[in-house]
Parts: structure tokens; sequence; C-alpha cells
């Protein structure tokens, strides 16, 4: 633990939301957008924003899902795109398909004060991808707006998260349940909510949306995380 004096108290031994605990691949393919560096964050939906994230930080940041960005071009990958941007790819087939989650962002692309910054130098977001198991500190904390279907449209509910548990990518890019239970999202219809994430806005089927991770370990009042297996 960092000693009286060693740290700012913004961050707890570690200037990355992401704690790689077994670690597959470090992944550099791909050139970073330019947006990858200066979108605001939450970068979508900026209602019912999570407690998780530093509004204040821009760019891609660590723990966040890179994606590929057809927009842009061949080999380019980053943040899931503002709404405008995410409404445009939705509306050309083109793009739409090929726009896919890939990973878990390792360090923020603008690093931190008083560090390094070699996302900047490189033009790289470095992700992990091919299994694994993390801990990380980034994910939605309330269903935000278009993350739930049209019969159980939940929008603002504290989400809980339950140990097996899928995850995904929100539309701001963080990780957040496939769906929930109706004991969660306070209908009494007995159904699940089905979550909507950044794919499956721009595929309009919410099907699409890749598996992140199995959740085994939620975040609780001693632990500010989620801890899952990656399976992308």
């Amino acid at each position: 633990m960092p000693l009286l004096g060693q740290a700012t108290g913004g961050w707890t031994e570690s200037s990355s939301a992401l704690r790689l605990l077994y670690v597959a691949t470090r992944n550099t393919v791909g050139l970073a957008t330019a947006d990858a560096f200066t979108q605001v964050n939450p970068v979508a939906v900026a209602t019912n924003v999570s407690t998780q994230v530093n509004a204040t930080a821009l760019g891609v940041l660590s723990g966040s899902v890179v994606f590929t960005r057809p927009d842009i071009g061949a080999q380019f990958i980053g943040g899931p795109g503002t709404n405008a941007i995410q409404t445009a790819i939705a509306a050309a087939p083109a793009q739409a398909v090929g726009f896919r989650a890939l990973g878990v962002a390792i360090n923020s692309a603008n690093g931190n004060a008083f560090e390094n910054t070699p996302g900047t130098a490189s033009g790289k977001i470095p992700y992990v991808s091919g299994m694994g198991t993390c801990g990380n500190g980034l994910f939605e904390t309330a269903l935000i707006a278009n993350s739930a279907d049209a019969v159980n449209n939940a929008a603002g509910v504290a989400i809980t998260y339950i140990t097996g548990q899928l995850l995904m990518a929100s539309r701001n890019g963080f990780l957040m349940p496939r769906t929930v239970i109706s004991a969660i999202d306070g209908n009494a219809d007995n159904a699940d909510v089905v979550a909507m994430s950044a794919e499956s806005f721009v595929a309009n089927a919410n099907s699409s949306a890749t598996n992140i991770g199995v959740l085994t370990m939620p975040p609780d009042a001693t632990q500010n995380e989620v801890v899952y297996d990656q399976r992308i």
C-alpha cells in the first residue's frame, strides 16, 4: 500500500483501472483513431453516468473496451465513438458489419500526469485479448439510456452485478452485464432486461453484443472492481 505522501489518493497502488491477474495477449496491432485521444467520457451517453469513471479525463480510458473502427479505415481501433458516430455507423451497412469489440485497454490512451505517454507517441492503444483473468475498476453502475429493451425500460436503475453474468461493452465502452433480472430492474414482470451494447445499438439487434467475459467476483464495499474471466 502507498505510504503517507506517496500517493494522491485518486488511485490505489496503480494508475490503471485494469488489473491483470492472468494475461493471454497484450495486443498492439492496429492504429489508434484520432478520437481515441480526444473523446470525452462518457463518450456516447451522458446520463446516469457511472460513478466509476473520471469524467474529466479525455481519450480511451484504462479498463474500457476498444473497438474496430471501420468508419475511419482498415487497421484503426479506438473507443466506441460518440452517439453521432455510432448512429452514422449504424446507417452505413458496410461499416456496421465491421464494428466489433476487440479487448480491454490496459492503460489510458493519454497516460497520466507525471508519467511517460507512450500512447500518444506511438499512436497505439495496448489492449488485452485472447482470454485471461482481470480485475477492472471501470464499469457501468446504472442502466444508461438505450440500455434496456422497450418492455423493460429501466434506465437509471442501479446495476447489481451477479457472479456468472456475461459482460459486454456498454454504449460508452464500459463493462456491464448483458442481462439483469426483473428483481434488479425494479419491474414485477419476471422478465430479464436485455441490455444494449454499443454493438447492438449499431446493429439494431440486442443479440449482437460480444461477450467480453464471465463475471467471477462482483464489486462490493471492500472491492471496487469487477473480476472476470475474459472471453474475447
